[in-house]
Formats: C-alpha cells, sequence, structure tokens
C-alpha cells in the first residue's frame, strides 16, 4: 500500500510559525500591558493617599499663597477668550507687578485645593500634539507629563496647588479654563473689589467666585 504521508510545503510552516510567534508576542505584550495597569492603578492610589494626609497635615492658609487663579475680559495673561477664562499662576515679583498693571481687567485671588481640584476635574483640557484635549483619563495627563512623573490628575492637581518643581511644565499642559458668566452675575467690572467691584485681588474670596464661574 502507498504512503499516503501529505507533505506541508515549507512556505506554509514558516507561515504557521510566525504567525504563531506573533500571537505569542501579542498575549505577551498584553500580559505585560495589564501588569503595568495594575502597577500604575496602585502607585496612583498611594499617590492619592499621600496627597490627602499632606493636604490635612499642611495648613491651607499658606499652601493657597503660592499660586492664584485670574478670570478676565482682556486677551492678557494668556487668556484665549475675551471673558470668562481663568488660569493659574504662580506668584512672584514678576508676577504681582503685571497684575498690578492689568487690575482694572481682571480678578485674582488665592484658590484653595477644592476650588483647584474642582476646576481641573470639570473644567480641565490639557495641550496634546497642539490639540485641546478634556481630561476625561489619567492617561492622557501621563502622555502629556509622564516625563516629569506627573501620571495622573491628582498628580497634576497636587503640582498645581503646592507649586512643585514642574508646576512650569503642569501648568503651560493646562488649557485656560472656559467659566460661565457668575451665578448672580458681577457688579462693577472696572472699580476695585474692596470698593464694592469686581475687579483686582479678591484675596481667599477668589473661591466663592470660582464656584458661581465653574
Amino acid at each position: 500500500m502507498a504512503d499516503s504521508k501529505v507533505v506541508v510545503p515549507e512556505s506554509v510552516l514558516k507561515k504557521i510559525k510566525r504567525e504563531e510567534e506573533w500571537a505569542l508576542a501579542k498575549k505577551q505584550e498584553a500580559e505585560a500591558a495589564k501588569k503595568k495597569s495594575v502597577e500604575t492603578r496602585k502607585l496612583i492610589f498611594k499617590r492619592a493617599e499621600q496627597y490627602a494626609k499632606e493636604y490635612a497635615q499642611k495648613d491651607n492658609e499658606l499652601i493657597r499663597m503660592f499660586s492664584c487663579v485670574c478670570v478676565t475680559d482682556s486677551f492678557l495673561l494668556c487668556l484665549y477668550k475675551a471673558i470668562f477664562n481663568g488660569v493659574f499662576l504662580k506668584v512672584n515679583k514678576a508676577t504681582i507687578n503685571m497684575l498690578r498693571r492689568v487690575e482694572t481687567y481682571v480678578t485674582y485671588g488665592y484658590p484653595n485645593l477644592k476650588s483647584v481640584r474642582e476646576l481641573i476635574y470639570k473644567r480641565g483640557y490639557g495641550k496634546l500634539n497642539h490639540q485641546r484635549i478634556a481630561l476625561t483619563d489619567n492617561s492622557i495627563v501621563a502622555e502629556g507629563l509622564g516625563k516629569h512623573e506627573i501620571i495622573c490628575v491628582e498628580d497634576l492637581i497636587h503640582e498645581i496647588m503646592t507649586v512643585g518643581p514642574h508646576f512650569k511644565e503642569a501648568n503651560n499642559f493646562l488649557w485656560p479654563f472656559q467659566l460661565k458668566a457668575p451665578l448672580g452675575g458681577l457688579e462693577k467690572k472696572r472699580n476695585h473689589y474692596v470698593e464694592g467691584g469686581d475687579a483686582g485681588n479678591r484675596e481667599n474670596f477668589i473661591n466663592e467666585l470660582v464656584r458661581r464661574m465653574n
């Protein structure tokens, strides 16, 4: 009886081998990505706990003096719309001098943790490849700021709130906040806040305005 063994062409065998290798590589890549995702989630959770303890231990009256929110109806301070935009600024001599020069066109003050967190979570957009991207996922923050060890939204909030070593990069990553008209309206826009108007330094009262505009 003749041998009926089928001979598989070498090209087919090579193709099968390649497909098996690709499948194995894909499986290993998926397992590595899953492992990394779990480790990243654990790290984010650990950092969030650490930040919560840090905020609780520190005096917020001291923390809030390091940054400020500006709302404007001018084309100043890197604010792109004509009205109701906000940004964070690091308080230094140059910033203070600049704010004094434009005081009749902006209002500003010292945001607390609640304001910073609500602005970033509710109104936060990041810059990726010159595009305005909503901060709907930690991966967006990681893509834009991962090289600075800022890998999640809570890292971003912490960097802004404490004016950390990469405040500049974190702040540049954030798109100016597009706020709504304040609930209850404004008083006298060109009058200083201490005179019953809306312009100038509100100090910690900026937080009340942020609530009405967020």
